[in-house]
């Protein structure tokens, strides 16, 4: 039996210091400064404009993080960074990150609180409701559909891959926020017509989206709420970072409404990053229901198998699990014929 040591429970402890270390680069700029290529700790600190006492320490931490790459004293993006981390690229998932450290990193730190009162700990607690709050501000509204496309775009790419398209004309994206899911997947399969459907402030943002990829010929944008009305008809309803926001009897509402929208025949794609069944494995997944806790009044993720379970209370057949990209796994059901 090797030597029992601290290591996993200091790492654990302190990881918020790594945590926070990589969402400043992120707010400073530095991989985005890094793309067009290698700079001295000078040049750097200049462009950034970093105070002198830390700059060499901030930098080099990067690199022992394996954020950055050092050599000759010459500083440049590792290879994910370079991709991920770049504002300048396509492939950009910093949306995500810039939001965490604006809002996540603070509350956060409430966790304790909402662990022992079951309230969140976010713009609600001073009495503003957070949807509202993001929604009614252009500019922020703006920022929160940008960070979901970036944790959208990997888990899109693999529904279009996995999932058989070939028998279905039609598909909605409840929740389309920018429009990323539809995009990616129109662009995979070109003989299907596509929706939209968020509320109606996100229209002029998804709506730009979908044009600059050219696809408003195929792709169109329906203003509604799930809570107030039915979802639009297509072959297949797709709900993306959407099942967890919501309380038990709210995901059950939603699945029904799902299932009455659909011809027979037809599919949901619900995916998250679903916990696994065992509830041992997927540490993402646990924490993001702890951040549904931080987030909103009754959200938290799920295992497959709950998913399972309550699609088919609500009358889908045939259901199955399937791991999409990092933590995100899909769960699709079908309306009997």
């Amino acid at each position: 039996m090797g030597e029992t040591t601290p290591d996993n429970i200091m790492q654990l402890g302190m990881g918020f210091w790594a945590s926070k270390a990589m969402l400043s680069a992120v707010e400073l700029g530095v991989f985005t400064a890094l793309a067009a290529g290698p700079a001295d700790l000078s040049d750097l600190q200049a462009r950034l404009q970093l105070h002198p006492r830390a700059a060499r320490d901030f930098f080099d931490t990067l690199v022992a993080l394996k954020l950055l790459e050092r050599e000759d004293g010459r500083y440049r993006n590792a290879p994910d960074t370079d991709l991920f981390l770049d504002k300048g690229k396509p492939s950009y998932i910093g949306g995500i990150l810039e939001m965490a450290n604006t809002r996540l990193y603070g509350f956060w730190g409430s966790l304790t609180e909402a662990l022992r009162t079951g309230e969140p700990q976010n713009e609600a607690k001073h009495s503003e409701d957070f949807f509202a709050a993001i929604y009614a501000e252009p500019a922020r509204l703006r920022g929160f559909l940008e960070a979901m496309s970036g944790i959208s775009a990997g888990a899109a790419q693999a529904i279009a891959a996995r999932f058989d398209w070939s028998k279905y004309t039609t598909f909605v994206d409840v929740g389309a926020a920018q429009g990323m899911v539809p995009v990616v997947i129109a662009q995979a399969h070109p003989h299907l017509q596509v929706i939209g459907f968020d509320l109606p402030a996100v229209q002029p943002i998804f709506d730009e989206f979908v044009a600059r990829q050219g696809l408003a010929d195929r792709i169109r944008f329906q203003s509604g709420n799930f809570f107030d009305g039915p979802m639009p008809n297509a072959d297949v309803i797709l709900m993306g970072h959407i099942l967890h926001d919501w309380d038990l009897a709210e995901k059950r509402m939603l699945l029904e409404k799902a299932f009455a929208a659909l011809p027979n025949g037809g599919a949901v794609i619900v995916y998250d990053a679903v916990i696994d069944d065992e509830r041992r494995l997927n540490a993402f997944g646990l924490l993001m229901s702890l951040n549904m806790l931080i987030e909103t009044p009754g959200g938290f993720d799920y295992t497959g198998g709950d998913c399972q379970a309550w699609m088919h209370d609500a009358g889908f057949v045939a259901t199955r699990v399937e791991p999409l990209l990092g933590p995100d796994s899909m769960v699709i059901g079908f309306k009997p014929d």
